[in-house]
């Protein structure tokens, strides 16, 4: 067998397991885990129509560092860090959720040798106020965000915190974050206009899927199930399709960012996946 034939042979290869050379070879390093608080919701029913009408639920609430050999990505900022403060939590949504916080995001972020000026991009999910909230910490950072969310959202009553410095790259669709394949931004719109999730290719733990709000947990993605709240229900239902897709593409694993079953098994920083 040539050299040439050999290396057509572990391109192929490469290929058949959803794993292209680019992707391989990437310069992505540790994915870290960040706990950026609680969401309390009194009514369940809000996210799952129908199910557990009246009851309370507990959601999760994480943002994910990624390092790479060309710079640093935050995704998710979470719960503003000044709810760590306040003991009763913060009210939202008309009291149908409270916010929560034990950890700050500053502190978790000094926990693991990261400055804010460290951080080359910072990519949100969507604006809602459990994503955004510590939006304004990185002044000198790029946000990646849909074009269709941004102009939502400053169009509405509740604008998010952006700051002056920051450069507001605005998408229009999915975005190779370090030109490698590494960390896809993947457009997937209907809780928001222009809500979006990360697909992210570690070398050792293989790819993830970071769901954002595309889905809130696990029985929800199990019964396709649509929250009355979202922006577009068709839109919703498409954007699970097409993560179901990659799931299967890729042979990647789902990370259900407000299930907290799920994210009570993550390891979380200082501790890291590779």
């Amino acid at each position: 067998m040539t050299w040439k034939t050999l290396v057509a042979l572990v391109v192929v290869m490469g290929t058949a397991l959803g794993v292209g050379v680019a992707a391989a070879n990437a310069g992505i390093e540790k994915l870290y885990v960040l706990d950026c608080g609680q969401n309390i919701g009194k009514d369940q029913s809000r996210w799952s129509p129908g199910v557990n009408e009246g009851k309370a639920i507990e959601f999760s609430d994480n943002c994910y560092l990624i390092r790479h050999d060309k710079g640093v990505l935050l995704w998710d900022t979470g719960i503003p860090d000044a709810v760590a403060a306040m003991p009763d939590g913060m009210v939202v949504a008309s009291g149908a959720i409270t916010y929560r916080r034990v950890k700050t995001l500053a502190a978790q972020l000094e926990q693991i040798g990261v400055k804010p000026s460290d951080v080359t991009y910072v990519a949100v999910s969507h604006t809602h106020g459990d994503h955004v909230g510590n939006i304004a910490l990185f002044p000198s950072s790029t946000v990646l965000i849909q074009g269709a969310e941004y102009d939502w959202a400053m169009a509405g009553p509740a604008k998010p915190t952006f700051v002056a410095t920051q450069t507001i790259k605005k998408l229009a669709g999915d975005h190779d974050v370090f030109g490698d394949g590494s960390v896809k931004i993947v457009s997937t719109p209907g809780h928001t206009p222009g809500h979006q999730s990360l697909l992210v290719q570690l070398p050792k733990t293989g790819a993830l899927l970071l769901s954002g709000d595309a889905v809130h947990f696990q029985d929800n993605w199990a019964h396709q199930r649509v929250p009355s709240l979202n922006f577009n229900r068709e839109q919703t239902l498409a954007s699970m399709k097409r993560i179901a897709a990659l799931l299967e593409e890729r042979k990647a694993q789902l990370w259900i960012n407000h299930d907290k079953a799920q994210s009570d098994r993550l390891k979380y920083a200082p501790a890291f996946y590779e």
